[in-house]
């Protein structure tokens, strides 16, 4: 089971959603680069549960710890190990469905898999295990940004009055987080299989969640006529940078942990009637941003490195 993404700049990522913490390991970060917790924090604040009404209620305050690779505020160029504890585990809450595979989630992959599973909240398929891309995310970032002067910005359009009637009604939505990425180095990418827009897609579709990938236009663009397309930039060509901005958008299904009652299977082949219990977001999307742009970065770094 890998839990290590890149080549030359790698992240590994290590915890599950109830275990003691979730941590990050990035190896490959040139030294010299000023990096702090504080640095790293603004980006976990960004993603961490309980901030409004149509998150999940889990208080976690996420706090990093930086236990190696810099010292006196740099990176020495040696692996650098984070870690967030985990605080506000209720692992109560899924001992009546642990022989259950609930609807829309990995339990049932991954007892096929590996025959064994942590059902505490998910385990390894938690989105809480993304802290550990958004914690690596943000030190390729603030590379590419001193270095390049590239930018990464994601949002999310969505009523917010449309989550809070689906979570009062036991149930959840999905959303589209749409990513432009300013000042991308050029050049980067390979023409044939490590093409840009392959590793950024690869990287979308790691995050728990996402069913759906485009870039520049997208789907849009079988639509358009040859002449209406190439009037508009996509920031790569032939898999390769060119320095443009480079847009894209991520689709995000409904989150599949609701209390509206589900008919589920359980681990003996019987069908009946599930509710979960717990705290989940009524959209998982709303909380997508920083670890959509945390993930780019990671790609970005990732490619700057190899040319």
């Amino acid at each position: 089971m890998s839990s290590v993404f890149g080549k030359l700049f790698t992240l590994s990522s290590w915890g599950e959603s109830h275990g003691k913490a979730i941590g990050a390991v990035v190896d490959g970060c040139p030294a010299g680069l000023e990096i702090s917790e504080e640095y790293i924090q603004q980006f976990l604040d960004r993603r961490k549960p309980g901030q409004s009404a149509i998150t999940t209620q889990r208080k976690e305050s996420d706090l990093v710890k930086i236990l190696s690779g810099v010292f006196e505020g740099k990176t020495t160029g040696t692996p650098i190990s984070m870690i967030v504890e985990n605080a506000d585990q209720h692992s109560a809450d899924y001992e009546q469905i642990k022989d259950w595979w609930r609807p829309g989630h990995a339990d049932e992959a991954y007892d096929s898999k590996y025959g064994f599973r942590d059902y505490r909240g998910g385990g390894r398929s938690s989105a809480r295990e993304t802290i550990a891309r958004v914690a690596g995310g943000s030190i390729a970032r603030k590379f590419l940004k001193e270095k390049c002067g590239t930018e990464f910005t994601a949002t999310i359009n969505i009523d917010n009055n449309s989550i809070e009637n689906a979570k009062k009604n036991g149930d959840s939505i999905g959303g589209i987080v749409s990513l432009t990425i300013k000042n991308p180095p050029k050049n980067l990418g390979e023409p044939v299989f490590d093409r840009t827009e392959a590793l950024l897609a690869m990287a979308m579709l790691s995050i728990p969640a996402t069913r759906g990938f485009e870039i520049g236009k997208g789907f849009e663009a079988a639509n358009m006529l040859g002449s209406e397309h190439n009037k508009f930039a996509d920031g790569t060509y032939g898999g390769i940078t060119s320095g443009e901005d480079i847009l894209c958008r991520i689709a995000f299904k409904p989150t599949p942990s609701i209390s509206k009652t589900q008919m589920a299977k359980n681990k003996n082949g019987a069908f009946g009637e599930i509710s979960i219990k717990g705290r989940h977001d009524p959209c998982v999307a709303v909380r997508a941003p920083v670890i959509v742009e945390s993930m780019a970065a990671l790609v970005l770094m990732d490619l700057w490195l190899q040319l």
